[in-house]
């Protein structure tokens, strides 16, 4: 079974959440929280690619160690995705438009009499899909009990969040959505980020974990340390690297700021959050819609049965919604245990 992982936003490499994040190839692991300290010390006994075989793409020239040979433009060949889509974060914008077009390829590829991708489904964990759903998803976050027991936003600061809100989702739609012009939507990108995005960045949160401050690069120190292996000469002349290639960096800041130009890529990460998810979600058009809308809410859990989180699954799992019970992209870092579980009854086509 095939999984192709496409993780974290244009700038950002896959190889940093392969090495830190995504429990591959039985990876030496501490985990960071103080109450789990040294209970993950050692080969990591979770491992994903237990589960499929696992291809991390890098998604875009210029990201970590990758790169091009003959200019900057690429096709994608019809071996690129079998089997599963998955990834996070922006992936979350990548992932339909490819699945769509493999979908289209395939009634092509029928009627024609040629083979079809075996492409059985997609999986987006916290990915930004819906701009509509993220700003206020993020308000829920922040200033609800949406993902902590208790806001840590102030009470003014959430006070003034809620009046810009409906201003800003107008002039989302007006400029972004209903009629795209640049102009008008980057105005619109720029009073939701000054309104709804300054607050986060001034409390030092984690924006990948709110429940903990931002220390370290990224806010992990553990990027630090991958970092500095994957710049290792010993490491890169390993891996293959284009000896021309500098030291290993987890953001490649000047591909951020192209895709930031271009209105790309809109907000900070904090946004890709279960509550804009599930938003988007109830609200998209397909043939299960009603029924799906009709369901309930249920707990599931791995092991000794403790809840792990909560899961919605359309009849024949033709669609389904599964959270877990820290709601943020770090879910394999923080809950492999829970990833995995649920990783594993999507690909095996079983219930939670």
């Amino acid at each position: 079974m095939g999984l192709l992982m496409e993780l974290g936003e244009p700038s950002r490499v896959s190889a940093l959440w392969n090495s830190m994040s995504m429990t591959i190839c039985g990876r030496p692991v501490q985990h960071r929280h103080e109450e789990r300290v040294g209970e993950r010390d050692g080969v990591e006994p979770v491992l994903v690619n237990s589960e499929a075989n696992i291809f991390f793409l890098d998604q875009s020239v210029g990201v970590g160690f990758s790169y091009a040979d003959f200019g900057e433009t690429f096709e994608t060949t019809e071996d690129a995705a079998k089997n599963h889509l998955s990834g996070e974060s922006y992936g979350g914008r990548y992932l339909p438009v490819f699945a769509s077009y493999i979908y289209d390829q395939n009634q092509l590829a029928t009627a024609a009499g040629r083979p079809t991708l075996n492409l059985q489904s997609v999986l987006i964990g916290n990915g930004i899909t819906d701009i509509s759903t993220l700003y206020p998803g993020r308000y829920d976050i922040e200033c609800g009990v949406a993902a902590l027991e208790v806001p840590f936003q102030s009470i003014s600061t959430c006070v003034r969040m809620k009046a810009a809100l409906p201003r800003c989702q107008k002039l989302m739609q007006a400029g972004c959505i209903d009629q795209f012009d640049a102009i008008n939507c980057r105005a619109a990108v720029n009073f939701c980020d000054n309104e709804l995005s300054s607050g986060m960045w001034a409390s030092g949160r984690n924006v990948y974990d709110i429940s903990n401050m931002c220390i370290g690069d990224l806010c992990y120190e553990e990027n630090d340390v991958i970092a500095k292996y994957l710049s290792d000469p010993a490491v890169k002349e390993l891996l293959g690297v284009d000896p021309h290639l500098g030291n290993f960096s987890a953001c490649a800041s000047d591909v951020g700021r192209l895709f930031n130009a271009r209105l790309d890529k809109w907000v900070a990460p904090d946004a890709c959050n279960w509550v804009a998810n599930r938003m988007w979600v109830d609200k998209l058009e397909w043939s299960g819609k009603e029924a799906y809308a009709a369901l309930e809410w249920a707990d599931w859990g791995v092991g000794n049965g403790t809840k792990a989180g909560e899961v919605k699954q359309s009849e024949g799992s033709l669609l389904s919604f599964r959270l877990i019970l820290v709601f943020f992209p770090y879910v394999p870092h923080d809950k492999p245990e829970e990833a995995l579980a649920m990783l594993s009854a999507w690909l095996h086509s079983r219930q939670l």
